[in-house]
């Protein structure tokens, strides 16, 4: 065999299985109870929290690798994913103190001195969900949007761009239709936008606009049970759903 063919074979061994320095970060969001909430894990042996995430395999697509990660965290095949910013600052976080923190799970030593992050956030219907912890961690679970605690690494900025981005997509990404149930009340559904938005909707308004689009389709039987008047249910016309979304013609806020 040639010295060059040889070479070749020997670097190709000693390769690594993930690529280095590149990680992925991913923000699975949720709708329950009226409220916005994030899947968080808790590292074992610490009350640390940080978002799911890992590395890229050599033999896989970062969409892949995405998938890969959430099916494992989530239970899901089906998930909608939005890649959203690359955080690749030269000092992302305080790399010490997390060496410190971690030390008990992870050699110091295997840390990059600088890695960089590709931002995913993930919309899917909270009772789906199969919260599952990895290696490192003995806690999966969600947690209310405005009440997440102080995360490892820069987490805390990564879930307020995500947020961010959601915002400015809204108008164009299918976000009812991923984070609610099948049968919704317009209540829920104003409830949902206002969640994400962080601020109250005229329900009047709201109501006339989103009928508008022509993307819902009214059950003709009520919600039951509440203290006022019953809510009619409705659900997505997906068809039509992904036809205004292809004409880029969503907005009603």
């Amino acid at each position: 065999m040639p010295a060059k063919e040889k070479q070749s074979i020997a670097i190709k061994a000693a390769e690594p299985a993930y690529l280095p320095q590149l990680t992925l970060d991913c923000i699975v969001l949720g709708f329950h109870q009226d409220q916005l909430r994030v899947l968080l894990l808790r590292w074992k042996g610490t009350q640390e929290w940080s978002l799911p995430g890992g590395p890229i395999q050599q033999s896989e697509s970062v969409n892949a690798a995405a998938y890969r990660i959430l099916k494992e965290r989530t239970g899901l095949d089906q998930i909608y994913l939005q890649q959203f910013q690359v955080f690749g600052d030269l000092v992302r976080y305080n790399l010490p103190e997390i060496k410190t923190k971690l030390q008990h799970l992870i050699n110091p030593e295997l840390w990059y001195n600088r890695a960089v992050s590709i931002g995913y956030y993930a919309l899917v219907e909270y009772s789906k969900v199969n919260p599952t912890p990895d290696l490192f961690t003995d806690e999966c679970q969600w947690w209310e949007i405005k009440e997440i605690p102080n995360l490892l690494f820069d987490h805390n900025q990564i879930v307020e761009a995500a947020l961010q981005a959601l915002r400015q997509q809204i108008n164009w990404q299918p976000i009812g239709l991923n984070l609610l149930p099948e049968q919704f009340t317009m209540p829920e559904l104003q409830r949902l936008y206002e969640a994400i938005l962080n601020r109250p909707l005229d329900p009047r308004n709201f109501h006339r606009k989103i009928l508008s689009l022509n993307i819902l389709e009214r059950f003709p039987e009520r919600r039951k049970g509440g203290a006022f008047k019953s809510p009619y249910l409705y659900r997505f016309n997906q068809e039509k759903y992904e036809a205004v979304l292809q004409e880029g013609n969503l907005s009603f806020l």
